[in-house]
């Protein structure tokens, strides 16, 4: 990171961990390949098989479930199909039901025919709506179902219904696939607390590198009747390729990190938010704070500033030290309306987003506002001139 920078987009990608780039280290001093059978391949197998435990144990499921992927947007695209068995010779799904806040990863990325798609609203404060997804459950009676529902929302930081509507889904005899990349290590969000049947998430989201994600099952019984990636039987047949052995290994160590830390870090990263806020009102008192009436992560702070453009200011700010986001980061570096905040109802398509994590500090949040409050003053100047 450039020296003097205060960095707030950890929902984009956070820091790698210390922990991390050490096991990354030690692994990239194994000599082997996974699926060799010769002692330096079991020696590589051994640390790919550790680290899928240690991502199970923390998920609380078998090791057997987990399939390492190159990504979330990769395990989005793997898990979203109608192919996908519950059970041997189980028939395939019907729908896909998806909540209108997704990222893009489950909007474009399952493998289901247009027709079969329905999109579930959100409330006006960022949740997806209970009450159409029962509407939606009701008129479906008697079709197999899928529901696609992120566990917090990237762009407002909302948590999301998971566990409720995981309840729902379940009673008409559907299945929840939860995207968990921005929940894990900053609420709990494992199959305990979710009830979803699968859960996917990236590395790079919590302090370890990219490149590494994982989809996990609730339980053996899953299997992936079409994988995206074939070729030789690596992850027990369900993506081909030989693994990318050093980022999972640091991915697992990140995890474990951000789990084991997890408690006393929400509690920091609230209070550190709480202030990014008033700096924020500061500098705008009549700033509007995107999902605040919801239950939201402790970490992510959206905001817009009537009259001037998200674009602009985060130009503004990163051109004096700070980084901030607008949006999704997966929108090949364009700022464009938000799907999120069209579909919370919100008259402005923009906002900004200052999200914290694990490297972030007071004085992040210090040099954030004196410069947010400068940036805010000289715009405003120039647009009443």
């Amino acid at each position: 990171m450039p020296s003097g920078r205060a960095y707030l987009d950890h929902n984009a990608t956070s820091p790698l961990r210390p922990e991390a780039w050490a096991a990354m280290l030690a692994a990239l001093e194994t000599l082997g390949n996974p699926s060799s059978v010769h002692a330096e391949g079991r020696a590589a197998r051994a640390l790919l098989e550790t680290a899928r435990a240690k991502i199970a144990a923390g998920l609380g499921t078998a090791p057997g479930t987990l399939v390492f992927t190159s990504g979330a947007t990769e395990a989005a695209n793997l898990v979203l199909t109608p192919a996908l068995q519950t059970a041997p010779g189980a028939p395939p799904f019907d729908a896909l039901l998806v909540s209108a806040g997704e990222h893009a990863a489950a909007l474009q990325g399952h493998r289901f025919p247009s027709g079969a798609v329905e999109t579930i609203p959100l409330t006006s404060a960022g949740e997806m709506s209970r009450s159409a997804l029962a509407e939606a459950l009701r008129r479906r009676s008697g079709q197999k179902i899928m529901l696609a529902l992120q566990a917090a929302n990237n762009e407002t930081g909302v948590v999301q219904p998971v566990r409720e509507a995981a309840d729902m889904v379940h009673a008409a005899d559907g299945v929840l696939v939860s995207d968990a990349t921005q929940a894990i290590g900053r609420v709990e969000a494992d199959f305990a607390a979710t009830g979803a049947d699968a859960l996917y998430f990236s590395s790079h989201k919590l302090g370890g590198p990219m490149g590494a994600g994982v989809l996990a099952f609730a339980r053996d019984a899953y299997h992936i009747d079409q994988p995206l990636l074939r070729g030789g039987g690596q992850e027990s047949g369900r993506r081909a390729g030989t693994e990318n052995l050093a980022a999972v290994v640091g991915f697992a160590a990140a995890f474990e990190a951000a789990v084991a830390s997890m408690e006393g870090e929400r509690e920091r990263l609230a209070a550190l938010r709480d202030e990014t806020e008033r700096a924020v009102r500061r500098a705008a008192p009549d700033a509007v704070f995107v999902g605040r009436d919801a239950m939201r992560l402790a970490n992510t702070c959206a905001f817009q500033i009537p009259g001037l453009a998200a674009h602009t200011l985060l130009m503004a700010l990163d051109l004096d030290g700070v980084a901030v986001s607008s949006g999704s980061a997966c929108s090949s570096g364009k700022v464009r309306e938000s799907h999120v905040l069209s579909a919370m109802g919100l008259e402005q398509k923009t906002a900004l987003r200052a999200s914290l994590g694990w490297s972030s500090g007071p004085e992040d949040v210090k040099q954030f506002g004196m410069v947010l409050a400068k940036a805010v003053g000289r715009m405003r100047k120039a647009s009443n001139a």
